[in-house]
């Protein structure tokens, strides 16, 4: 997806294209967006964290995810995670609890990568303390995996993370939020892969009661300064409100609701966020 500026301001030159293999997962995400897109509607991007609330469930939250989403995001659980609020918090605590590992998510992600773009969320000490970011890239590309989202790592320490992704054909999508300066918005989109992640509102992720006031201006302006699709996420919690953020952004990404109904559950995580999904999906599509 090509975006042109609508202002006639030159947009920031970019770095060279990754060579054929290096782009494979930014392709993957893509042709997601794309389908999406000939479909009428805006991307469905569900957030799952890995081992929660077990093992088993969480391996049938990610099959009812494939069956229904045109991505996935894969929580990797982590002691401290500075960008998620108390459900995907107390979710992470709960699965490294109970013995979840990178290896976990890995495994998630093997199984259902052939069918839907994963993209991992994890945080950069996941990244660069098990033998660095090429090792790292390595075992996600193993796995199947189309990129990660890595919230923690900022522009100025991304560029040896990028280069690692761009050589195992992994996307390394950046965040940005409404306090993020125009001009660092610009340096952001210039380099972004896969899709840009901005964050619709300020603080950690939770669910809201309504979408915030500027979020439609922030994502045009994303859009006109990014060559990839801007999918928003942060605060989405009802179908009413996904497809009030599918009108405005190429994608739309619902993490705590899911998280917290599959909590909820009582054993029976995959039919609940199955149900919540197949509804957004038709409210995107309508």
């Amino acid at each position: 997806m090509t975006r042109q500026s609508n202002s006639g301001e030159a947009l920031p030159s970019h770095p060279p294209a990754p060579s054929p293999t290096a782009s494979a997962g930014t392709e993957k995400i893509e042709t997601a967006f794309r389908a999406a897109g000939d479909e009428g509607r805006a991307a469905l991007m569900p957030y799952m964290m890995a081992g929660y609330p077990d093992r088993e469930s969480s391996l049938a939250v990610a099959e009812a995810y494939a069956a229904a989403a045109d991505l996935v995001e894969l929580g990797v659980p982590f002691s401290d995670p500075l960008a998620d609020g108390p459900t995907i918090h107390a979710a992470a605590t709960a699965a490294l609890a109970a013995g979840a590992t990178l290896n976990t998510a890995l495994e998630i992600c093997e199984g259902i990568a052939e069918r839907v773009p994963v993209v991992f969320m994890v945080y950069s000490n996941m990244v660069l303390a098990q033998g660095g970011a090429e090792e790292f890239a390595r075992r996600a590309q193993d796995a199947g995996a189309a990129g990660a989202i890595v919230p923690d790592l900022p522009l100025e320490e991304a560029e040896p993370v990028r280069a690692a992704f761009d050589a195992a054909g992994l996307a390394l999508v950046p965040l940005v939020a409404p306090t993020t300066p125009a001009e660092r918005r610009k340096r952001i989109c210039a380099v972004a892969r896969g899709f840009v992640y901005v964050v619709s509102t300020v603080g950690t992720t939770g669910e809201r009661d309504e979408i915030p006031a500027g979020l439609a201006e922030l994502v045009a302006a994303t859009q006109t300064e990014s060559e990839v699709p801007v999918a928003v996420g942060f605060g989405i919690a009802t179908p009413e409100q996904a497809a009030q953020v599918g009108r405005i952004a190429d994608g739309v990404i619902v993490g705590s609701r899911l998280v917290r109904a599959a909590g909820e559950a009582d054993g029976a995580a995959a039919e609940a966020v199955g149900s919540f999904l197949r509804e957004t999906r038709d409210r995107l599509a309508g």
